[in-house]
Order: C-alpha cells, then structure tokens, then sequence
C-alpha cells in the first residue's frame, strides 16, 4: 500500500545507495591485515578457500535473477556475467581464474573444488545470497549486487597490496583481480541504471537501498566467520 510520500529523485537515489558505501568490506579487519601483509600463508589459503565458495555461487545467484527477471533487454546483459565467471569452456572465465589464485598460494584443485576448508559461517552467509536471489524480486536482487560500485578501488589496491607483499604469489594468480577490474566499473554503472530505472517508487527504492545492506551484510559476515577462524587456530 502507497503511504503518499514522493520518490527519491534519481540523483537522490543513487546517492542514498551509494551513502552505504561505509558497510562495505574494505574496512574489515581481516582484510586490513592482508593489505598491510600481516596474514600468513595458512591465513591466505583459509580466505582463498572461502571465498572460493561465494565466487562459485555468483553464477547461480545471476541466474536466479534471469529466472525472476520478464525484461529481455535486462536479462540479455545480465547473462554476460554468467559468461564472465563460467567462461564459455571448461578452463576460462572469473571462476577458473578464482582456482588460480587459491593453487597460487598453496591450495591443490581437489581440496578448493571439494569445499573441505568452507567454513559453516561462510557458507550460510553465501547461501542466504542466492536464496535472497530466488525469493525476492528481480530488481531487490539486482539491487543487492551493487556492492559493485564500492569495488573498482578496493580492488585495484589489493592488487598493488599483494604484488607488493606477497611475492611469492606467481603472477598468474592474479589473473582474477587484472580480468575482473576491466569490468567491474562498467558493470556498477549498468546496475545502477537498471535500478534507478526499474524503482519508481520510495517503497521499491527503500526496498532496493535494504537489498545493498543485505549484500554488505553478507560479505562482512563471511569475513567474519574467516577471521575467528584465522585467529584462534
């Protein structure tokens, strides 16, 4: 039911989706600590594996998303993000690139893929996503993605943290972070434009502004479970 009051305009709109910017991840202190270089190898690996969960699950969260959404234009360029991290072959794509990075510092293929080291914290965060994904609606769950925006300069400065702290990481671990940063712009521009356009009242663009919290949620809680782990082992 309408309560009468006005939109938020589409300036005022981004603006409010852009202010959750502070509940982002790139302050956790676990994350610190692997910029400044202080994890160790073990510490690596245990984030390599999770996150390898939530990377793995992006695909599906995407597709959710296609199941729920009846625009064809928005449904033809949201599956070039399925593409992106599946590739279109077996060896290509986010996903694989993801596998590189976990045998980079130190992992084996089998014990990333067969989710040993998933911790139960991680796993219920990630997989309250993609129920988030399937259950609500198409423009909420689009919505919740768009911790996109914040992404572009957290990643660029892992990149330089870890070449610069981390040597011995084979360059090609990195492959991830080089591939996906050619895109993550372009990709945080076009949801905010499918959310502005597809919100047209203050009651979808509130619901939209508490998917983004959602979503930030979930990334912090997955480092969370990683960091009481990383810390008391």
């Amino acid at each position: 039911m309408s309560t009468g009051r006005q939109p938020w305009s589409p300036e005022g709109f981004t603006a409010r989706l852009r202010s959750l910017a502070d509940r982002y991840w790139h302050d956790h202190p676990f994350h610190l600590r692997l910029h400044e270089g202080a994890l160790s190898r073990a510490e690596l690996r245990l984030w390599a594996a999770n996150r390898w969960h939530y990377q793995r699950r992006i695909p599906q969260k995407d597709a959710a998303i296609l199941s729920n959404c009846p625009d064809p234009d928005v449904r033809r360029a949201w599956r070039e993000r399925i593409v992106w991290h599946d590739g279109t072959r077996p060896g290509e794509g986010g996903a694989e690139n993801w596998l590189r990075l976990a045998e980079a510092v130190g992992l084996s293929r089998e014990e990333v893929l067969d989710e040993r080291h998933v911790l139960p914290g991680v796993r219920f965060a990630v997989d309250a996503y993609v129920t988030f994904a399937r259950t609500r609606p198409w423009v909420e769950a689009i919505a919740s993605g768009l911790t996109e925006m914040f992404a572009p300069g957290l990643m660029t400065r892992r990149l330089s943290d870890m070449r610069a702290h981390y040597p011995w990481i084979a360059e090609d671990g990195f492959a991830y972070f080089v591939q996906r940063l050619q895109v993550v712009a372009d990709e945080g521009k076009s949801t905010v434009d499918i959310v502005v356009r597809n919100s047209p009242t203050l009651e979808s663009q509130e619901a939209a502004v508490a998917a983004l919290g959602f979503k930030c949620d979930v990334l912090r809680a997955v480092l969370d479970a990683v960091d009481y782990h990383a810390t008391r082992s």
